[in-house]
């Protein structure tokens, strides 16, 4: 979470989303735009963690049905 606040841009690189990445940098690279640079950053890893919970809820209760 702070490498998504900190530096925006290689909070999507490491998560592999090289492209995104060099968009939020571009982004980033003014003054003006680190801030939303930054809140995209965050919101993108919390809808991922995000979407990983559910992803694991529907395994379990299809496990949990059959």
């Amino acid at each position: 979470m702070l490498l998504a606040i900190l530096l925006p841009f290689l909070s999507f690189m490491v998560r592999g989303k090289i492209i995104t990445g060099i968009i939020c940098l571009i982004l980033q690279i003014t003054l003006i735009g680190w801030l939303p640079a930054a809140i995209w950053a965050v919101l993108s890893l919390n809808n991922a963690r995000a979407e990983k919970r559910t992803d694991r809820l529907i395994r379990a209760m299809r496990e949990n049905g059959k």
